[in-house]
């Protein structure tokens, strides 16, 4: 049985537009306000620990895959029409993005439906569903990622901020 690494992770993640520095970004704009004197460097740390967590990289091939058979009209019908319209009522799309948030605690939720609801960075462009291509797995699991780096370093730096 062939293992998923922490490199596949990141390769698949760049497949679709998406690199490490979108999720370090993503995770200072959280983060910044709370934790005084933040690197990048730091985001990064915390990026690269929830992409090595076995879950993490579960959810995010699981929900590239889902992505990329609805590109291709693979799924079948009605889950091929709800999956490529991102339709709102679906929510399975955020479940697979939990399973990432979890790895962290409550902060993750909070932090995720945060992420989720203004849509910064990467997120917005991954959301504008561009012609041919299909990111409703793809949008969350990056938020999720984004959100779950954020609590952890939370967790990490509890009581050192202002």
């Amino acid at each position: 049985m062939k293992k998923i690494t922490t490199d596949q992770a990141i390769e698949t993640l760049e497949e679709r537009g998406v690199t490490v520095d979108d999720l370090v970004d993503l995770v200072y704009e959280l983060q910044s306000p709370y934790v005084k004197n933040l690197t990048h460097a730091t985001c990064k740390f915390n990026v690269m620990r929830v992409l090595g967590k076995r879950e993490v990289q579960n959810a995010l091939l699981t929900g590239i895959e889902l992505d990329r058979l609805a590109e291709k009209e693979k799924l079948s019908s009605p889950l091929q029409e709800v999956v490529a319209a991102d339709e709102g009522l679906y929510g399975i799309d955020e479940i697979i993005a939990l399973a990432i948030v979890n790895v962290y605690g409550s902060i993750g939720m909070t932090n995720f439906g945060y992420v989720d609801k203004i849509k910064p960075g990467i997120i917005a462009k991954l959301n504008e569903h561009a012609e041919g291509k299909c990111h409703t797995f793809l949008d969350d699991i990056v938020g999720a990622i984004a959100a779950a780096a954020s609590s952890r370093l939370a967790h990490s730096n509890e009581g050192l901020e202002d």
